[in-house]
């Protein structure tokens, strides 16, 4: 009953409308006296906070809609909102627009994760099952979580309101904070719950000893924060900001400590594979996701594959969006790239691990392909059960060169640029050939990381180091980077103010 109690609660939380604090819905059953008494009440918040990040990050297709889509590779067919999004008119009057525009969800997490702060020492004083130990580890994690949600908002939306405690009850409406105090939180957080994370859960880590839970590794593989999670984020949070000595430091812990927590690099049949990488839960899935067909998971929505795959992979005529062949062949334009490249001499595809059809009029893309349990090619079945994957090894280590190449230790950036060249079966890079090794880097990423929710956030990572795209420096200069905030959000709080951009 009490699972069930928070599970309702959360769903609440996500879903209802208020009239309270940032338009999210007041809980007071989860303090109630049957609730907090436990182990299994930490547990179960604490999975529920995850999910709730889950939910947020699915509905709507919100990773894909904020960081892959706007202005980026993908061309819609014939959805009008979906193509607003595209050519970045953000204030288009069409409802996925303003429910993306809302930060509701995503406060609700926050919420969920103050409140286990809070109420966690009441579980310790009544469980004498409750270890010091267990109770660490889990407001790491939570204080983890909660610094990567403000680290999104902020990414997503600029300044945004600082909320370090629940709404238990009445609070006082509150304003954006500056983006740069918030950010100043999100570090100081993450430092600080990266030293009390393991690298693993129950495989006796000198920080979590015993079964974490009661559970074997297995069942916590790839889906808790663990202290390289931490360090990943952190490298992403400095990058974001421009601080790439710290950028560096951050990414280098990864780079020196992930095979600890089971990471490694992908192959590119696995990172393509329908049974590989983004098939539910694993260790090297650094922070993600996982929608596991095991636990009754799969669902039609809230998947890449929901909006990219068409026949002949599943039984829809057209895909809602797709990358044209002149933006594959400019961006594909080395032989023998196991990702997608044409033979030299026919002209036709070599590989069909990132794109199916592609002689067709429109290529599908088809990297992410887990359906049902990844174990099917029947065109017939539309359910999903992919894995939302926020980062991985490759993508921290293209943040590691790109960090070098920045702060001018060239020679290191290329060795690490041609480790995800080697990985895929390309040319090592050359500078005489290649030109610029920032712009190298950056290409590199837009192949490994396509389809994975990262092309926006690069793209203003790449035009504040080069500045030499006046328009999208003034985008920048201007705060046009940023969503605007939904209107309803404005209405109940009238201390939020909307993006002077979008006024």
């Amino acid at each position: 009953m009490k699972r069930l109690l928070l599970i309702i609660i959360c769903c609440c939380t996500v879903l209802a409308g208020c009239n309270k604090l940032l338009d999210i819905d007041s809980s007071h059953a989860v303090s109630e006296e049957n609730f907090w008494n436990s182990h299994e009440d930490t547990r179960t918040a604490l999975v529920g906070v995850y999910g709730l990040l889950r939910a947020a990050m699915a509905d709507n297709n919100a990773w894909w809609m904020y960081g892959e889509f706007r202005k980026g590779d993908f061309y819609a067919i014939q959805r009008q909102d979906m193509k607003a999004i595209i050519r970045n008119d953000l204030r288009a009057a069409y409802p996925l627009l303003q429910q993306l525009s809302n930060w509701r969800r995503f406060y609700a997490v926050i919420n969920a994760a103050n409140m286990f702060l809070e109420h966690v020492g009441e579980v310790k004083a009544r469980d004498p099952k409750y270890s010091e130990e267990n109770m660490r580890v889990d407001i790491a994690q939570m204080r983890c979580i909660r610094a990567y949600v403000y680290f999104f908002l902020v990414s997503v939306w600029g300044d945004v309101p600082l909320l370090t405690a629940s709404h238990d009850g009445e609070f006082a409406n509150k304003p954006r904070e500056k983006k740069e105090t918030v950010l100043a939180f999100v570090e100081k957080e993450l430092v600080q719950s990266a030293a009390d994370l393991p690298y693993r859960y129950s495989a006796n880590d000198p920080q979590q000893s015993g079964s974490y839970y009661n559970e074997t590794d297995t069942r916590w593989s790839g889906v808790l924060a663990r202290k390289h999670t931490a360090y990943a984020i952190l490298a992403h949070v400095a990058a974001w900001q421009g601080k790439y000595v710290d950028a560096s430091v951050y990414a280098q812990f990864v780079l020196d400590n992930y095979s600890k927590g089971g990471s490694y690099y992908i192959s590119t049949d696995d990172l393509t594979n329908s049974n590989g990488f983004f098939k539910w839960k694993k260790d090297n899935h650094i922070l993600a996701f996982n929608f596991d067909w095991g636990h009754v998971d799969a669902s039609f929505s809230g998947h890449l594959e929901e909006m990219t795959l068409a026949s002949p992979v599943v039984n829809k005529a057209l895909p809602d969006i797709y990358i044209p062949k002149e933006t594959i062949l400019s961006v594909f334009d080395q032989p023998v790239d196991e990702r997608f490249s044409l033979d030299t001499l026919s002209g036709t595809p070599t590989s069909q691990r990132y794109f199916t059809n592609f002689n067709s009029q429109i290529p599908i893309f088809s990297k992410v392909k887990v359906i049902q349990d990844g174990n099917t090619a029947d065109p017939s079945f539309r359910m999903y059960s992919s894995t939302i994957i926020i980062t991985r090894l490759e993508n921290i280590t293209l943040l590691q060169a790109e960090a070098l190449a920045v702060i001018g230790q060239q020679q290191r950036a290329i060795d690490l640029l041609n480790t995800i060249r080697d990985l895929r079966r390309i040319k090592r890079y050359d500078s005489a050939r290649e030109g610029d090794l920032i712009d190298a880097i950056f290409k590199e990423r837009r192949k490994e990381l396509m389809g994975e929710g990262w092309r926006w956030f690069d793209l203003i990572r790449y035009n504040k180091i080069k500045q030499n795209d006046p328009a999208f420096m003034e985008m920048i200069n201007n705060g046009g980077i940023f969503w605007p905030v939904a209107e309803e959000v404005i209405k109940q709080n009238p201390l939020i103010t909307q993006n002077p951009y979008w006024q």
